[in-house]
């Protein structure tokens, strides 16, 4: 785990939801110099940290609206740290617990070189990288309803499948070997949510294809190991 550890003159830590944001700030001796909730917008973090501009460093937790803070603290030439959510135990540890107190225990964390780090993505390819997010979300709900016909067959004590289902070709005829007209119904629904799915996914996989191996898109973090890396998922995922 890699904390950031660079000395600066402000430090910023926000805790960051879809509306609003509590931003507290402080200065290298730990001093509070801001500590108010503000509007989720780049125009009421701008207002609030234009006092401190100098030397100042940002933090916040990784959640799903980290986006638009990293873009602008980039624009704007603030420095920029986002804090990995599973090892920010300060934070979901604490027995007290609110906006306010996060905030602070983020700008503390940065400020004392114990932010653990995660990896701020680059811009240009965060948008292929939630197609792959998205393609294995359907790629589950899809073995879910697979394992349903499985666990069904099993729960009436019919014999196995000739071929394995997860092939178009070998769907053919299930939903016969059911007796019962409602499990037969259940298996034909399953059925046609998966080939549905399959056709979702398919084309997932040709369009994350195409904007990986873009060459306006380089390898975002090269050498890096990180599953999430649309380059790194090309090696490992079943296309």
């Amino acid at each position: 785990m890699r904390f950031y550890n660079r000395q600066h003159r402000h430090y910023c830590g926000i805790d960051l939801h879809v509306k609003t944001m509590y931003v507290c700030i402080l200065d290298a001796t730990g001093q509070v110099l801001v500590h108010r909730n503000v509007p989720s917008t780049p125009g009421a973090l701008l207002e609030v940290v234009a006092p401190y501009r100098e030397d100042l460093v940002v933090a916040a937790e990784c959640m799903f609206t980290w986006y638009w803070l990293a873009d602008v603290c980039a624009a704007e030439g603030i420095a920029f740290v986002l804090g990995h959510a599973l090892a920010m135990k300060a934070i979901h540890g604490g027995k007290a617990k609110n906006d306010k107190i996060d905030s602070h225990k983020i700008a503390s964390l940065v400020r004392g070189g114990l932010l653990p780090q995660a990896y701020v993505y680059p811009a240009g390819m965060r948008s292929t990288r939630d197609l792959i997010r998205r393609r294995l979300h359907l790629v589950r709900k899809r073995g879910q309803l697979l394992a349903h016909i499985q666990n069904t067959r099993a729960q009436y004590n019919l014999p196995a499948f000739a071929r394995r289902l997860a092939y178009p070709a070998n769907r053919t005829g299930v939903s016969a070997q059911f007796a019962d007209p409602s499990v037969r119904k259940s298996i034909d629904v399953d059925l046609a949510l998966i080939d549905q799915y399959d056709t979702l996914i398919l084309d997932l996989e040709l369009t994350i294809v195409r904007e990986a191996i873009h060459p306006e898109h380089p390898p975002a973090n090269p050498g890096s190991h990180d599953p999430a890396s649309p380059h790194q998922a090309l090696r490992w995922s079943t296309f």
